[in-house]
């Protein structure tokens, strides 16, 4: 690991964003660290990335479990001495209007997209307080400034991500950096979850310009790579050929 080199840990990192991230920075020499359900893709990925001459571990990663992050945590640092920057990743979209009250998705996307950045934080800021130095990338979307029909619950924790993040920046004495990123509509499997019918239809219209996730991973990127000084706040980035 060179000297600009860095530790990171990615969740949701078997799909979308968090994989296009670890390929991004893995081609960048940083030490990977991924997390996800799905260890199969995981398992994948990180032989792929080391055959390319990458460092890179997995484990299987449950966001919603406090206790699982923090085993997360653990390992990153058991296996590489230290954690610098922590990507809370990780997310779920199951759109629908509110009069569907699909109640169970609603406290899905609290779990994943609130508790599960919430979990990150709460794992990795001790050891980041520790080593007098951390980084946390978390990963909000457009919704964060804006809601939009179907979109209510989502939106809700994509903005408490948001106040989240600030808060952490401003609670910070400048060690523990914090890197809000919020994508446009982007290439990934969140529209997947979506189980209305109308909210589906309307997501491949409102999808039909997406970004690749290898646009938002290189937002990611430079905001990893500025010096200790630097701390980007937020990036926002969109398609050029949509308003959305």
């Amino acid at each position: 690991m060179t000297n600009t080199a860095k530790v990171v840990a990615i969740t949701g990192a078997s799909s979308g964003i968090g994989e296009a991230t670890a390929r991004r920075l893995a081609a960048d020499g940083h030490r990977l660290f991924l997390g996800a359900r799905r260890t199969d893709r995981l398992e994948e990925l990180t032989a792929e990335l080391t055959a390319a001459g990458g460092t890179a571990d997995f484990q299987r990663l449950d966001v919603t479990d406090a206790d699982d992050v923090r085993a997360f945590v653990s390992a990153v640092r058991e296996r590489n001495g230290r954690l610098d920057v922590m990507v809370n990743n990780a997310g779920v979209m199951p759109l629908s209007p509110l009069e569907a009250l699909r109640t169970e998705e609603w406290d899905r996307m609290i779990d994943v997209n609130v508790r599960g950045v919430l979990h990150g934080i709460a794992a990795a800021l001790p050891v980041m307080r520790a080593q007098g130095s951390g980084h946390f990338v978390n990963i909000a979307s457009v919704g964060a400034y804006e809601v939009s029909p179907t979109a209510a619950v989502y939106c809700a924790t994509k903005f408490a991500v948001r106040a989240i993040s600030e808060g952490l920046r401003q609670e910070s004495d400048g060690t523990v950096r914090v890197t809000l990123v919020s994508p446009g509509v982007t290439e990934s499997e969140l529209a997947d979850s979506i189980s209305d019918p109308a909210a589906r239809e309307a997501m491949k219209a409102y999808r039909a310009v997406a970004l690749p996730a290898s646009a938002i991973a290189e937002a990611i990127a430079y905001a990893v790579s500025q010096p200790a000084q630097v701390d980007v706040n937020e990036v926002v980035v969109r398609p050029a050929a949509s308003a959305q």
